[in-house]
């Protein structure tokens, strides 16, 4: 299947990429997009820009459940306007309508990592409002107790690495083929 025939065989649903932060979302989502010749949308900054304010100051101006039901709200209206690849955040695949509208209107991807590559990533950048208070490494490790088992929910998985995002991307596309022949046979 060549990409084009990827691109066509996804019938107006979204790529959606899910997992945890320093998993590489939008770094590999803005790559895989442009390898599929697709829009490329990143929930948080969707947010930020239907908000006003950066998400560290909408989780501290109104708490992370004000925060995560302006997600809900964006994410439903962004999966309306696929076909894309959407990076959402974290938080997001946790919320069961979100699951949901993600099931019903796009493909789901899991980028998986282990713990020392998203700490290794993570630390790269200091807007992550969970990561602000308390050791990053117990806060990331508890996160992939509670997160993993539902993010793999998702459709596919595919681990991220400490290599080339272009060969992560790689891994997508391979995986998008067989998950996409498989749902065109089922209908």
């Amino acid at each position: 299947m060549a990409l084009t025939e990827l691109a066509d065989a996804l019938e107006g649903r979204s790529i959606v990429l899910v997992g945890l932060m320093g998993a590489g979302k939008t770094s590999v989502g803005r790559r895989l997009a442009q390898r599929l010749d697709l829009p490329f949308v990143d929930t948080d900054t969707e947010i930020e820009r239907a908000a006003g304010k950066t998400i560290p100051d909408i989780f501290s101006d109104h708490g992370e459940e004000e925060f995560r039901s302006g997600e809900k709200r964006v994410i439903a209206r962004l999966l309306d306007a696929g076909p894309q690849v959407l990076a959402t955040g974290g938080g997001a695949y946790m919320d069961p309508e979100t699951r949901d509208n993600i099931a019903a209107s796009g493909i789901s991807i899991w980028l998986s990592g282990d713990l020392e590559l998203l700490i290794k990533r993570v630390k790269r950048r200091s807007n992550r409002p969970l990561l602000r208070q308390g050791d990053v490494r117990q806060t990331l490790s508890d996160l992939i107790d509670v997160r993993y088992p539902v993010y793999a929910l998702a459709d596919i998985e595919v681990e991220s690495r400490d290599v080339p995002h272009q060969r992560i991307v790689s891994a997508i596309v391979k995986a998008l083929k067989n998950t996409v022949f498989e749902l065109d046979r089922r209908t």
